[in-house]
């Protein structure tokens, strides 16, 4: 597979350069991109790194082209890795009978049950794979890095950071599928992906996950209170008790009006920039 990052796009940001890549993958079996933000100090030196993980049917673009995180990461010095959400082109059988399963949808867990486990291993692509890529190729400090995401993404962000807090200094999440065992969203991915097992379905639960680990850094959530999905998929309160009862810190922020949109992350995406500035490091300037 090829060793050499293959530039999609790539334009000139706020000082800094906002690219498309593409690489061949080992986990998933085929060629993914991501998106991949380097502000104008890396031009000198290795600059700290997030991921951001999207929702369903995303692509790296609808991040990098929609949540408007550019300037405040320029200004601080960060880079933003945005991975595909997916495995593509595997032509596996239903893969693109449905908006939350398959195509778009791959929760960011590692698939067990055939024919899903031939590539549909995002976990390991988010976790392993493309972070040793990146470091390996681009001036990111990897030993400075944090997560967040949106929705499946948000899941996969706290997944992510609960299950790595060595490795992860922060964590947040914008309108999170808090609960995936306990949603028709989750459910649906956690039994194709994973089987009938529920005990399997823990590691990829983030309340699951508190209950059974704890995290010992505060979580930034943010939550629109006009969310079409907020009572039946995503379900924060949830999150909140597994939280309370684990002594968990959680900063679950209910945002008065704003829906499940873009709009919504563009309006408090500095918030979350600056919260992971802080944990990494960053000094903000004045």
């Amino acid at each position: 597979m090829s060793e050499t990052p293959t530039p999609v796009a790539q334009s000139l940001c706020f000082g800094g350069v906002q690219a498309v890549h593409a690489h061949d993958a080992r986990e998933t079996r085929c060629r993914m991109r991501f998106g991949l933000f380097l502000p104008p100090q890396a031009a000198s030196a290795r600059v700290p790194v997030l991921y951001w993980l999207s929702g369903l049917t995303c692509t790296e673009e609808n991040f990098i082209t929609k949540a408007g995180a550019q300037r405040v990461a320029a200004e601080l010095g960060l880079a933003i890795v945005v991975p595909d959400t997916s495995p593509r082109g595997l032509g596996l059988p239903g893969e693109s009978d449905s908006y939350d399963f398959g195509l778009g949808a791959g929760f960011y867990v590692d698939a067990t049950r055939p024919p899903w486990s031939q590539g549909y291993r995002m976990y390991s692509y988010v976790t392993e794979e493309l972070p040793e890529y990146v470091a390996a190729r681009f001036p990111v400090d990897a030993e400075r890095c944090a997560i967040f995401g949106h929705s499946m993404g948000g899941h996969g962000a706290l997944v992510i950071a609960l299950r790595n807090p060595q490795r992860y200094r922060s964590a947040s999440a914008f309108a999170p599928i808090a609960s995936p065992m306990r949603c028709p969203w989750g459910e649906k991915a956690l039994t194709g992906y994973l089987g009938d097992d529920r005990a399997a379905w823990r590691a990829y639960d983030a309340t699951a996950l508190i209950e059974d680990r704890g995290y010992p850094r505060t979580i930034l959530v943010d939550q629109g209170t006009r969310d079409p999905f907020l009572e039946e998929q995503l379900k924060p309160q949830l999150l909140r008790d597994a939280c309370e009862h684990a002594g968990v810190a959680l900063d679950l922020r209910m945002r008065d009006g704003y829906d499940h949109s873009y709009y919504f992350i563009a309006s408090f995406i500095e918030d979350h920039l600056r919260f992971h500035a802080r944990a990494l490091g960053v000094r903000a300037t004045a």
